[in-house]
């Protein structure tokens, strides 16, 4: 992984605090599409599209731009702790 050090713990603490607060979101989901079919994948999108906005944020204030590596460990990253960010959406 090519990713810092320190973008690594950034991402993880985006991924806990999303976890944390994944009923807000999935009220959120509920909000933007009532007629949406699966409430949990809709949850889910809106949380990683959140992950993500803050990835490039971090590329951004240090003005630089993720090459593809960096995507690749940040696919990774996501793909490695979905099951959890899922089952704080289910639960909730």
């Amino acid at each position: 992984m090519t990713l810092s050090n320190e973008v690594q713990k950034f991402l993880d603490s985006q991924i806990e605090y999303y976890i944390m607060q994944a009923e807000s979101y999935k009220e959120m989901a509920q909000e933007y599409n009532p007629d949406a079919n699966s409430l949990p994948d809709t949850t889910f999108g809106i949380i990683v599209g959140c992950i993500y906005s803050s990835f490039l944020q971090t590329f951004t204030t240090q003005n630089n731009v993720p090459n593809s590596q960096d995507m690749e460990d940040f696919t990774e990253i996501i793909i490695k702790n979905s099951k959890k960010r899922k089952e704080s959406i289910i639960t909730t």
